[in-house]
């Protein structure tokens, strides 16, 4: 007897699919799925014009702040990124891109464009309703709180 998956198991496949599609696409920058996180947030946050702490950086994309912490030194010493004491804050660190961070998270970027839109050909494309609707129902299920784990049914 074959049961119909779950959303569940669906959600777990299409970020494995996700995530591979995504390894093989960033692998030519050299770069990881958390340094590209951190990287594209970076740039998008710097073209606004901001110069976020590591913390406020951390926040943006979800990622434990020791953790963004590790990435950024590592970017670092790839002269991707610069870190600067903020003057305001002696707690905080500033993060800047450097021109060749710019060039890396562009070209990637651009890579990573092309991908989400292959993603999206078999809803119709990125524009599409149904593209929408998916966004939005992901959108949902993000923002629910997680359920309470301590609690048995």
């Amino acid at each position: 007897m074959k049961k119909d998956p779950t959303a569940g198991y669906l959600v777990w496949r299409l970020a494995t699919k996700w995530g591979a599609l995504l390894d093989r696409t960033l692998a030519p920058f050299g770069l990881t799925q958390a340094q590209f996180s951190v990287l594209a947030t970076l740039y998008g946050v710097t073209r606004a014009g901001g110069k976020p702490s590591q913390r406020e950086l951390s926040d943006h994309t979800g990622l434990d702040p020791v953790f963004v912490s590790k990435l950024v030194r590592t970017l670092e010493g790839n002269g991707l990124l610069l870190r600067t004491a903020d003057p305001a804050d002696s707690r905080a660190v500033r993060l800047a891109l450097t021109d060749r961070g710019a060039d890396v998270i562009e070209a990637a970027g651009a890579r990573v464009m092309t991908l989400q839109n292959q993603l999206a050909e078999p809803l119709g494309g990125r524009d599409s309703e149904r593209t929408r609707e998916f966004v939005a129902t992901l959108t949902t299920l993000l923002d629910a709180p997680p359920p309470d784990l301590g609690r048995t049914p």
